[in-house]
């Protein structure tokens, strides 16, 4: 199966920063992050096939299409190397990208996702999914909406809860049944130790499918990684903490860069 043209939009201007977003979502998921991150980087965002204005593929690709897709994405943006910031499934497509084309990624930062699933883990994520295929997926929203946000978010911000909701039902529904087995089936813990480049994995408190323990664990198989847990959230991080999360890339990628700087100055390779 050959890659998909995605979509994308740039905004900015500086070292590129390439954006992934998760299930049933599109580029403008990134829009409250998007303000900090282009007064830093040459921001490129864009929409996951049978995402957004993406073409709609047939639902039979994998994760490894998806890194096709993303490759494709980095070489029409005419960017050499780009720091990668992923959500959810987005988090997944991101190390698989840098497994896989180490050379083209400067740094990681992962944001609410998964590895490292107990077999409780694995079975409350395919439940949602049994739930979706049997009842419908805007049967399910209810689920979701718990899942994602706060209470107190969902009690404010009715709108943006909603628009997000529709997002979803919006979404060709075998493609998104499709991505959520990605979801589900990727466990990337087997190859974490593969992936050198320095990653921050960040996640909210409360949030149950990518949770502390498990983005703990992510941290530690990676080489080069640091955590942040931020108080109180659930999954919907872009959404309900998009200017947290956003100043949290860039002081990461800032220290990166302070660190590489030092190294060349002294002439040698900082190690891990």
């Amino acid at each position: 199966m050959s890659a998909v043209d995605c979509p994308f939009s740039i905004e900015g201007r500086g070292e590129p920063l390439i954006l992934i977003h998760g299930i049933g979502a599109a580029r403008s998921a990134w829009r409250y992050l998007t303000p900090t991150l282009s007064a830093k980087f040459k921001v490129i965002s864009y929409d996951l096939r049978s995402h957004g204005q993406a073409p709609l593929t047939e639902p039979d690709f994998g994760i490894e299409e998806l890194v096709d897709d993303l490759e494709s994405v980095r070489r029409r943006s005419g960017v050499e190397q780009a720091h990668f910031a992923g959500h959810s499934l987005g988090g997944m497509i991101a190390p698989a990208y840098a497994r896989r084309f180490p050379e083209r990624v400067l740094s990681l930062s992962l944001l609410s996702t998964a590895a490292a699933r107990t077999d409780d883990d694995r079975a409350k994520v395919w439940s949602v999914i049994e739930a979706m295929e049997r009842y419908g997926i805007p049967q399910t929203l209810e689920t979701l909406t718990s899942r994602w946000f706060t209470d107190r978010f969902i009690e404010q911000n009715p709108m943006i809860v909603e628009a997000r909701l529709e997002q979803v039902v919006g979404t060709d529904p075998a493609n998104f049944l499709n991505v959520f087995r990605i979801y589900a089936d990727t466990e990337m813990i087997s190859w974490l130790h593969e992936i050198s480049v320095p990653t921050l994995v960040l996640t909210g408190e409360n949030d149950g499918g990518c949770s502390p323990r498990i983005n703990q664990k992510i941290a530690d198989r990676l080489v080069d990684s640091e955590l942040v847990i931020l108080p109180n959230y659930k999954h919907s991080i872009l959404l309900e903490a998009g200017p947290e999360v956003a100043e949290h890339i860039v002081r990461f990628v800032r220290k990166v860069n302070s660190r590489t700087f030092r190294s060349t100055q002294n002439g040698q390779q900082t190690p891990n």
